[in-house]
């Protein structure tokens, strides 16, 4: 599999009545063809964010201020609008997170859906019909014939998540973004929408960002993980070792909180105390500072940097508590060997 997009030190800024805000810092991440990547972290963390900005789909205040968006070698953060036009629903499609306000409510998802599909691939009408009838089919929608004719506001919830997922794929994009797509949906539509991301996956070789907050949804779809607190990414692994062996405070902290099936009935669940900071006083040194239980006073002062874990490149933490660790082990490895 070839690398398709690597993100690199991205930060998105924002101009507000207060001044100049940061919502997105240093943000890094790869990904390869057919991969899924989940981007993972409380609300306000910058999940959504980075997925606008790689898509330049941020308000008119917001904008790209550093760091690359590589994808198959053309940098995104410096794209012009027409390129990102020629790019977008095209080579890189999104599923928005509610998709009763990403359909427009006065057009019927036939003249949605076809729109696109005329757009990028130069279908006729009639041709364009036709397939937008086969791709309602693919995704799982029933009477599709006669559901194109039918307005937004007929659907359920969850056969419109199918029309986004329909749209989203039907130009048969290298890149799919899926924004929460299982968000207010019951867990047996949820769970079909997880089935049929994977199966396009499967059958086309699409590469997923999936933004969710769902780790449930993280151990069934993900190849690897990206944890991200406060706009920046704190700790990124395969799947198996964030379940496995995660490192950062953070995320020790959202494994905790998720109930097992093996504890006693009346376990009491941990929760991490306090609240994500300000994007108008973030921390002059780690963001996780005053939640964390480990917090050092290094941690007040210094702002930490996501680095790879020395035995294991595939994992990195933006952490000092891990630097210490490493310290500690190769002090008591020499005082072994000079004791010896």
């Amino acid at each position: 599999m070839g690398e398709l997009l690597k993100v690199d030190k991205m930060k998105t800024e924002f101009q507000t009545e207060k001044g100049t805000v940061t919502s997105v810092d240093e943000v890094s991440f790869d990904l390869n063809e057919g991969e899924t990547i989940c981007l993972v972290g409380e609300s306000g963390c910058g999940k959504s964010v980075t997925s606008l900005s790689i898509m330049h789909l941020l308000d008119r205040n917001g904008s790209i201020s550093e760091g690359s968006i590589l994808f198959e070698d053309k940098d995104l953060a410096n794209a012009s609008e027409a390129a990102m036009r020629k790019i977008r629903g095209n080579e890189i499609s999104m599923i928005f997170q509610e998709p009763m306000t990403s359909l427009n409510p006065v057009l019927t998802i036939g003249d949605q859906l076809t729109e696109g599909i005329r757009l990028h691939m130069h279908y006729s009408k009639k041709k364009a019909r036709a397939y937008s009838i086969d791709m309602l089919k693919k995704v799982g929608i029933p009477r599709a014939e006669s559901i194109i004719d039918e307005y937004p506001h007929k659907l359920s919830g969850g056969m419109r998540q199918r029309v986004m997922i329909a749209m989203a794929l039907s130009c048969k994009p290298k890149l799919l973004i899926a924004d929460e797509p299982t968000t207010a949906l019951d867990v047996t539509i949820q769970a079909q929408i997880l089935k049929l991301m994977k199966k396009l996956r499967e059958e086309s070789n699409t590469a997923i960002i999936l933004i969710t907050h769902d780790l449930g949804v993280v151990a069934e779809m993900a190849d690897k993980v990206a944890v991200m607190y406060a706009g920046q990414v704190v700790e990124e692994t395969d799947v198996f070792t964030l379940f496995d062996n995660p490192k950062h405070p953070y995320t020790l902290g959202l494994m905790r909180s998720i109930p097992h099936i093996t504890n006693p009935d009346d376990m009491r669940l941990e929760s991490i105390q306090g609240s994500v900071p300000s994007v108008h006083n973030m921390p002059k040194g780690c963001r996780f500072y005053d939640r964390c239980p480990h917090a050092m006073q290094r941690c007040l002062e210094e702002k930490p940097q996501l680095k790879p874990i020395e035995d294991k490149q595939s994992h990195s933490i933006r952490c000092f508590l891990y630097e210490k660790e490493e310290q500690d082990y190769e002090n008591k490895k020499k005082a072994k060997e000079v004791n010896s």
